[in-house]
């Protein structure tokens, strides 16, 4: 019997810690309005001294339903914004209301909500020039009257818990930053934090949380949200990408809407539904309206749209098609709406960058939403899809280097040609001589590659700014030669004709172009899938040209031994001379998933009979370039050194 009350009790609890926040994911309309039929809360503006201002200052306070000065209740401290005092909540959004409701359904704890005026100076009405210095000032200050006479002031007034994990603050637009602020930075006073269309006045992600650590072990809940429309929503996204790359829990909440009391009511009834129960972190990521328009979408574009979890919204006006397909890695089939929009989420989508077409009526096309890549041998769709492990590839405040698009005429393949050249920082006003890469792109794919979808350039400028990588230039070519492109009619002659461009052509032309260390210690050539093939060839056969080959995602075709046994045989007839001329033979690839993994582990097993040495290393993802960034971001590391 005894077991079988703590088994009921242990699924009691967990009931109610689901049901906590199991919860719509927008505030029904008209919810804002009072009824007639439900208990209500009460509310007051109280007076209380602020040592801190030097004079009595008002607030709003409001008691839940049924209030009972014999019990303790938890606290919310909900602030206004720039043009608002400590009525502005009352005003604008009739937060007593939601509340009620709220009750009256069983959806929040009992709770007193203080709303005080969040200017803290003598006179703090919103009147003249809001904007003016001291004003702005005294939104700052009142961190000290918060902290030092107001919660004090309504912990001796009112039947309070006393403890951080029932204090909570949230506020609007300057109050929101307010509540970002204050609240993590005070950690020991509050345990649940909540910015709403958050304004400029919110500190850097890394003076909010220094110490992500910290932050995720003292925190119950903190909440960003804000309007898709809203001029101020670089603000909350900053902080969320920054939370993200970091890993501390919040919900990143986005709706349809601006800077405007439709988002901050929805912000008080969603806010308050989690606040002094248990929280599921596993779950927070579910919380959101919309999703967050991906990187890689033209200029205002809203679709598609990466939610919390990775999965991806795509919405798409085709009134006049009959079907509508995304095809990302995986087909979706799309629903059209009543106003011909066809729409899906789909599945959630590994980390980074991803092809992606768009299918109507059977005709694989390029979503004019998105920016195009040259991939799958034609103009593509892609999409950026955050990783938390990603900040290799981030923008960041360092000092970067240029990529140069140049032109050549190759006397080898009797054609124009291009290349993107990557120069480090400081290229142009030093006189130094530098060590290059030659980077190979893949199948279907061109000189472009490496230089849109694989972020050479952030990825060298970071590693640099390190000091993991050396300074040195890359020069990314074009390796399609004779074929046109491809692997179709892949062979012992494009290889040739690629191994001549590179020697004959492209060499040439960079050193005699750029500032250039011109022996093979100073030379490294690497390339991906078809273009690792072409650095096996090239670069085990020119070792006297380079001392560092990597191979990503690659390997001799074990079902063409009409192109692999050659290659093989030259290998084991000089064995000894790659051996000492190379200093790194380093090879790589995307995990199991990998459609080059098998053929890579028979071409591992012929190179440990031979005798080569090479090192080895496994990324899980795919073949794809997620795992080619990283290839570059590893590889790099090696070089030169």
């Amino acid at each position: 019997m005894k077991k079988l009350l703590t088994v009921l009790a242990i699924l009691f609890f967990c009931e109610n810690m689901v049901f906590s926040q199991k919860m719509e994911k927008e505030m029904p309309n008209g919810y804002e309005s009072e009824r007639s039929d439900i208990a209500k809360g009460k509310i007051d503006t109280v007076l209380y001294v602020s040592k801190t201002v030097g004079s009595k200052r008002k607030t709003v306070v409001y008691t839940p339903p049924n209030f009972d000065k014999k019990k303790k209740y938890p606290v919310l401290y909900l602030l206004h914004g720039i043009g608002g005092t400590h009525l502005e909540w009352f005003i604008g959004a009739n937060p007593q209301n939601i509340l009620d409701n709220l009750y009256a359904e069983g959806k929040i704890q009992p709770m007193i909500v203080v709303m005080p005026n969040g200017r803290a100076m003598k006179d703090d009405r919103a009147i003249g020039n809001i904007f003016e210095k001291d004003k702005v000032e005294a939104f700052a200050n009142f961190e000290n009257d918060l902290l030092n006479d107001l919660i004090p002031f309504i912990e001796k007034t009112y039947p309070t818990l006393t403890d951080k994990d029932n204090r909570a603050i949230a506020g609007l637009s300057m109050g929101g930053g307010q509540s970002l602020n204050f609240g993590l930075g005070n950690l020991d006073k509050f345990s649940w934090v909540g910015g709403f269309s958050s304004a400029p006045n919110t500190k850097t992600p890394e003076e909010l949380v220094p110490n992500p650590m910290e932050t995720k072990k003292k925190l119950k809940l903190l909440w960003i949200s804000c309007g898709d429309a809203d001029g101020l929503l670089s603000f909350s996204k900053r902080t969320h990408d920054y939370l993200y790359e970091n890993e501390v829990p919040h919900v990143y909440y986005l709706e349809s809407g601006g800077h405007d009391f439709k988002v901050w009511k929805n912000g008080l009834y969603m806010f308050s539904q989690f606040l002094f129960k248990p929280i599921d972190n596993t779950t927070l990521e579910n919380y959101t309206v919309l999703g967050t328009p991906a990187i890689t979408n033209v200029r205002n574009a809203k679709y598609p749209q990466i939610l919390p979890d990775n999965r991806v919204v795509f919405k798409v006006k085709a009134p006049e098609a009959l079907k509508v397909q995304i095809d990302l890695g995986k087909k979706y089939d799309m629903v059209k709406d009543t106003s011909g929009y066809w729409n899906i989420t789909t599945d959630v989508i590994s980390r980074g960058f991803h092809y992606y077409s768009l299918i109507i009526d059977g005709v694989a096309l390029a979503d004019p939403a998105s920016e195009t890549f040259y991939g799958m041998s034609r103009m593509a769709s892609g999409i950026e899809i955050p990783y938390k492990k990603g900040g290799f590839y981030a923008l960041k405040d360092v000092a970067h280097g240029d990529i140069r698009i140049k032109k050549y005429f190759s006397k080898v393949s009797n054609s124009w040609r291009e290349m993107y050249v990557y120069t480090p920082p400081g290229y142009d006003k030093s006189s130094e001589k530098y060590p290059v890469l030659y980077l190979l792109h893949g199948g279907g794919e061109d000189q472009r590659g490496w230089a849109t979808q694989g972020k050479t350039d952030l990825i060298l400028d970071n590693l640099i700014a390190d000091q993991k990588a050396k300074p040195m230039i890359i020069a990314m070519l074009d390796g399609n030669i004779g074929s046109g492109g491809g692997i179709a009619s892949f062979g012992e002659q494009q290889l040739r004709a690629f191994e001549n461009e590179l020697k004959m052509g492209a060499i040439p032309f960079v050193e005699n172009n750029f500032r250039t260390e011109t022996d093979a210690k100073n030379r490294a050539l690497a390339g991906l899938s078809m273009g690792g093939l072409q650095t096996l060839h090239a670069g085990l056969k020119n070792t006297d040209l380079f001392n560092y080959l990597g191979v990503f995602s690659s390997g001799w075709w074990a079902n063409n031994t009409k192109l692999s046994d050659p290659q093989y045989e030259y290998m084991q007839k000089n064995v000894s001379t790659i051996n000492a001329n190379l200093k790194e033979l380093w090879i790589s690839q995307g995990g199991e998933e990998d459609i080059a993994h098998a053929n890579c582990q028979i071409m591992l097993k012929k190179f440990d009979a031979m005798g080569i040495k090479y090192k080895y290393s496994e990324y899980a993802g795919g073949h794809a370039w997620p795992v080619w960034r990283h290839d570059l971001y590893m590889f790099s590391q090696l070089l030169f050194k």
